[in-house]
C-alpha cells in the first residue's frame, strides 16, 4: 500500500471515529420516526382528497340519474305537443347525460378502488410506525443505559489511582493500630506485679521487706527524737494576774 492510500484509509478511519462520536442513535430514531409520521400525515391528507372527490362524483352521479328521467318525460310532452324537433333535443340531452352517468360510473369505480388501496396503505403505514416506536423506544432506553454504565465505568476509572492509594493509607493506618495496641498489651502485662524490676535492681519481694523494715527503722527513730526533745511549756492564765 503507497503513502497516499495509507493517508486515505488513516483519514476515512478518523472521519468514521469521528462521526460515529458525533451521532446520537436516539436523535437518528427519532428523526426516522418523525419522517414516518410526516409520510402519513401525508398518506391521510390524500385518502381524505380521495374521500372528497369520490363524494362530488357520486353526487354528480345522482344528478344525472335524476335528470334522465326528467329529459324522457321532457320528449313525451314535447311529442304529445307535436314537436318533434323539441322531443329530439330532449332525447339527444339524455343520451349525453347517460354518456356521461357511465363515464361517472366508471370514475367512481377508480376512485373507490383508489380509496380502498390508500386505506390499506395506511392500516399497514400506522402498523409499522407503531412497530418502529416500539423499536425505538427499546434502543433508546438501551443506548441511554449503556451511556449511562459508561459515565459511571469512566468515573470509576478517574479515580481508581486515588482509592488504590487510599486503601493503601488505610492498611497502613490498620498495621499502625495493630502495632500499637500489640506495644499496649506489652505494657499491660509489664506493669503486672513483681513484672518490673525494683529501682537498684534485686528481686521485687526483697525490696518490699527492706522498704518495710525502713519504715519500721524509722518510725523507732522518730519516736526516740520526741522522747529527747522537750516542748516549751505554755504559761497557766491565772485570775487577775499582773
Amino acid at each position: 500500500m503507497g503513502l497516499w492510500s495509507r493517508i486515505k484509509v488513516l483519514f476515512g478511519v478518523k472521519v468514521s471515529s469521528a462521526l460515529d462520536r458525533a451521532e446520537d442513535p436516539r436523535q437518528v430514531l427519532d428523526y426516522a420516526y418523525g419522517q414516518q409520521q410526516e409520510l402519513l400525515v401525508r398518506l391521510r391528507r390524500g385518502l381524505v382528497d380521495v374521500a372528497t372527490s369520490k363524494t362530488q362524483l357520486a353526487q354528480q352521479s345522482e344528478k344525472l340519474q335524476q335528470r334522465v328521467p326528467k329529459l324522457e318525460e321532457q320528449a313525451k310532452r314535447a311529442l304529445a305537443a307535436g314537436r318533434d324537433d323539441l322531443a329530439r333535443i330532449s332525447l339527444e340531452r339524455k343520451r349525453t347525460a347517460l354518456t356521461e352517468l357511465e363515464g361517472l360510473t366508471g370514475q367512481l369505480a377508480e376512485v373507490d378502488a383508489e380509496e380502498k388501496r390508500l386505506a390499506a396503505q395506511e392500516r399497514t403505514l400506522q402498523s409499522r410506525i407503531d412497530e418502529f416506536r416500539t423499536r425505538r423506544d427499546v434502543v433508546s432506553a438501551r443506548y441511554s443505559a449503556a451511556e449511562a454504565e459508561i459515565r459511571v465505568k469512566e468515573a470509576l476509572s478517574g479515580v481508581s489511582g486515588e482509592l488504590a492509594a487510599l486503601g493503601m493509607a488505610v492498611g497502613r493506618a490498620e498495621e499502625k493500630t495493630e502495632r500499637m495496641q500489640a506495644r499496649a498489651r506489652a505494657i499491660d502485662s509489664l506493669v503486672d506485679v513483681g513484672s518490673l524490676p525494683p529501682p537498684g535492681g534485686g528481686d521485687y519481694v526483697d525490696a518490699e521487706i527492706r522498704r518495710l523494715s525502713d519504715g519500721a527503722e524509722i518510725d523507732e527513730e522518730l519516736a526516740k527524737l520526741k522522747a529527747e526533745v522537750v516542748l516549751p511549756r505554755l504559761p497557766a492564765n491565772t485570775e487577775g494576774g499582773n
